[in-house]
């Protein structure tokens, strides 16, 4: 172990035997003056970190295809989040506070956090990581507050990783049996993909206390008036050679699908702690909420999609023809705009986690805020978070993904878990 490595644990050692202390979620430490002058820095290293993480995950073999990339960014800016307040106590702990020296520097924490994450995460891409890290640390005077702070960022990641070492996320997914009635989830056309996170509802949540807290109630039956109006919007509006979709609509749900919808909220949140110069307080607070509202919400999708196993509207469509509703008429060639995602359709995953995304931002920023959000080179406006998250569930309609019942238990579903982590953080 090189010079600066032995430095770094005896420093981490060292702050760990002052003491880890592990209040219930959400409760707050009393502040202290001393500590409070510590908090320096910008929400830019925040907003690298995150960008940091997003081209790792550019890698499909930066991790196994059965872990849920939303896992990552919540230990990522818990890590953050908890590092930081442990030194400024300006909110409230997301699990524990670590012991800080007086004049501990906050930036360096959350450095130091992000870092060790990432690296716990993918040792694969240290090379790089240690690179960030070098460059972030080299922006902050040399000195015992800057040396304090990274103990203790440190110490947040390794109690972090190791609280959540066990949390369900590397089991093996169960072999998944597609059912053979009307209205049971089966592989989709072209290519017929295994279902995917089959496990992951039953993943211990970040804030929730199980996937099933906020399930979404059963769908309406195949076979009524309810779900036939939905399944024939889609019919119209979704396929490939749709009369009927305009050509923005068209351009809506290319846009929401080229980039994992995570990815796109995490973009629109760098946007706005950089337009606003926000504080390293503020920023790892903004990351925190949304990242762990976008995990639990993840996870309590899946146990919806898997407790219900509804199909998806390209096999309602073509298999109209077995009259299981007299309301639907099929079509066994129809396609949809965008290949289908290979999974049960109920709750939508887009309306979901985009209003998970939107309840979670307009918290902070107001709800009638202006954003642009970017995804692949395309950019799209609006007057509101609402409106953002509002397009980005219809325009799996217009793709051919999802019906109008997906998304409506979607969004629910979003809200109610981005207001549970709003009150607990």
């Amino acid at each position: 172990m090189g010079g600066k490595q032995k430095t770094l644990a005896i420093l981490a050692g060292t702050v760990l035997a002052a003491g880890l202390t592990s209040p219930a979620f959400g409760s707050t430490t009393a502040h202290s003056p001393a500590l409070r002058t510590a908090a320096t820095g910008s929400g830019m290293s925040v907003v690298e970190w995150n960008r940091e993480l997003i081209t790792i995950l550019g890698d499909p073999k930066a991790q196994p295809s059965t872990v849920q990339p939303t896992r990552s960014f919540a230990l990522l800016q818990a890590a953050e989040y908890d590092a930081v307040v442990s030194i400024t106590r300006a909110g409230p702990a997301y699990v524990f506070s670590v012991s800080a020296p007086g004049g501990a520097r906050a930036d360096a924490a959350a450095d130091q956090a992000a870092h060790d994450v990432l690296v716990a995460l993918y040792p694969a891409k240290r090379a790089g990581v240690d690179q960030r890290l070098s460059s972030q640390l080299s922006a902050i005077p040399n000195g015992p507050g800057k040396q304090a702070g990274i103990g203790v960022g440190a110490a947040v990641a390794r109690r972090l990783i190791s609280l959540r070492s066990n949390d369900g996320s590397s089991a093996e997914p169960p072999r998944f049996r597609p059912g053979n009635k009307a209205g049971d989830y089966r592989p989709t056309p072209p290519k017929f993909p295994a279902p995917v996170f089959t496990n992951w509802g039953s993943v211990k949540p970040f804030v929730l206390a199980s996937g099933r807290q906020f399930r979404p109630a059963p769908p309406p039956a195949v076979s009524g008036a309810a779900y036939a109006t939905a399944l024939n919007e889609v019919k119209s509006l979704g396929s490939k050679t749709s009369s009927t979709r305009t050509p923005d609509q068209t351009a809506a749900a290319k846009f929401w699908a080229a980039a994992p919808v995570w990815n796109v909220w995490n973009q629109v949140a760098q946007g706005l702690v950089t337009s606003q110069n926000a504080s390293l307080e503020k920023a790892v607070k903004v990351f925190a909420r949304l990242d762990l509202s976008l995990a639990d919400t993840t996870i309590a999708m899946y146990d919806a999609k898997y407790a219900y196993r509804v199909w998806r509207p390209v096999n309602a469509i073509r298999l109209g023809g077995t009259h299981y509703n007299p309301s639907i008429v099929g079509d066994p060639n129809w396609t949809p705009l965008l290949p289908t995602a290979p999974d049960p359709s109920y709750p939508g995953a887009h309306g979901a986690l985009s209003q998970a995304a939107a309840t979670t931002l307009a918290g902070f920023y107001g709800a009638r805020h202006h954003l642009a959000v970017t995804s692949k080179g395309a950019t799209r406006t609006f007057a509101g978070f609402q409106d953002a998250a509002t397009e980005a569930w219809l325009s799996r309609i217009w793709s051919g993904q999802h019906t109008s019942l997906d998304n409506r238990a979607g969004q629910q579903l979003g809200t109610q878990v981005a207001d549970f982590v709003a009150r607990h953080l």
